[in-house]
């Protein structure tokens, strides 16, 4: 697995019931084509999309991110940046969790000043742009790799909405 495969699949995932496929998936994700085509076979591979390669199997996807995101993929904050905010510092979890220390990925189109976070994938800045939904799992996938024990366990009673109850 890549981190771009978990962006790729909560991507899937944001597209609700409708058909999607692989070159405008790429296009709204700032990848390449070849990149989605390899993605998508190593989540096949590891039984996160069904055999066809177009339903994503929410349960596991929601077992990886709340058991082994923050082993897979681990994040510290780092220096602090101007960028958009992520984790508990952005849209469902800036809510319920008031916080004077922001969490953001490093950006010239934010507006937030923060310790940097290093987005699982380069493009995903401009990828939420226009996606409100993959923004807010992707800030809450971030809350599962940099959170306390609080910010996890809403993260995941989120997530489990999107993921599962949909």
């Amino acid at each position: 697995m890549s981190p771009q495969d978990v962006v790729i699949l909560l991507k899937v995932i944001s597209y609700g019931n409708e058909p999607w496929s692989q070159v405008p998936l790429a296009s709204a994700l700032c990848m390449s084509q070849s990149e989605v085509s390899k993605s998508i076979a190593r989540s096949k591979y590891a039984g996160l999309l069904d055999p066809s390669g177009k339903v994503v199997r929410r349960m596991a996807l929601m077992e990886f991110l709340q058991f082994g995101l923050k082993y897979v993929y681990p994040q510290t904050p780092g220096a602090i940046v101007r960028g958009i905010p992520t984790a508990h510092s952005a849209p469902p979890l800036n809510q319920s969790i008031q916080s004077n220390e922001n969490y953001v990925w490093p950006s010239g189109k934010g507006n937030v000043r923060g310790q940097s976070i290093i987005p699982l994938y380069k493009s995903v800045v401009d990828a939420v742009q226009n996606d409100s939904k993959l923004y807010e799992m992707l800030a809450l996938a971030d809350a599962l790799r940099v959170g306390r024990a609080r910010e996890r366990e809403l993260a995941i009673v989120e997530l489990k909405k999107r993921i599962i109850h949909e």
